[in-house]
């Protein structure tokens, strides 16, 4: 039984590949208590980890180029990251692609619209470190390093539990600008 509810939640989730190594414990990735350390390169190869973001929110969100829903969800995930920018939100789409598909990364992600930062993770260890049971999956952080919102699944950018967890997590001006559906300017999501 316990095999079959594993199943389910994986085919849920979006994509899967193979076996994961062994998890973080489940309290480390919990809602409400710290996010765990995660360092990968960018897809320039340039070293990038979490640490270095701190002050900001991060919409950490981890996908790959064969996975289906990752691609509908790219230009939701860069609403997000422009609309948000100016008060602090920075989109990071961490791509588990194969090693010899890093050249690949970045114009796949153009040509469907991402402008945010764009890390590249060929072990995988992104997955083992969060607990994602599949892809795409993504994670909200907040400036402190708090895990404040986690989904697997696609995401869209009208979607009311993370819109709920983004106003709590930038503050106010977020929230104004949501609840308007205006456009914050943005300060550009490039990759770090």
């Amino acid at each position: 039984m316990r095999a079959l509810a594993l199943a389910a939640l994986t085919a849920l989730a979006g994509c899967a590949r193979g076996e994961r190594s062994a998890a973080t414990p489940a309290t480390m990735v919990a809602v409400g208590a710290p996010a765990p350390a995660y360092a990968a390169t960018t897809v320039a190869g340039a070293p990038a980890a979490l640490a270095d973001l701190r002050g900001r929110v991060v919409l950490l969100n981890i996908w790959a180029t064969w996975c289906k829903p990752c691609r509908q969800e790219m230009p939701a995930l860069d609403t997000l990251q422009r609309r948000h920018a100016a008060e602090g939100l920075t989109v990071v789409g961490v791509s588990i692609d194969e090693p010899g598909e890093r050249d690949r990364i970045a114009p796949f992600a153009q040509e469907l619209g991402a402008s945010y930062a764009l890390w590249h993770d060929p072990d995988d260890r992104v997955s083992s470190t969060f607990l994602a049971i599949g892809v795409p999956a993504s994670y909200l952080i907040d400036r402190d390093g708090t895990l404040r919102w986690r989904h697997v699944g696609p995401v869209t950018a009208d979607d009311p539990a993370l819109t709920a967890a983004l106003r709590e997590a930038l503050g106010s001006a977020a929230a104004d600008s949501t609840a308007a559906g205006t456009a914050s300017p943005s300060g550009g999501g490039g990759t770090p």
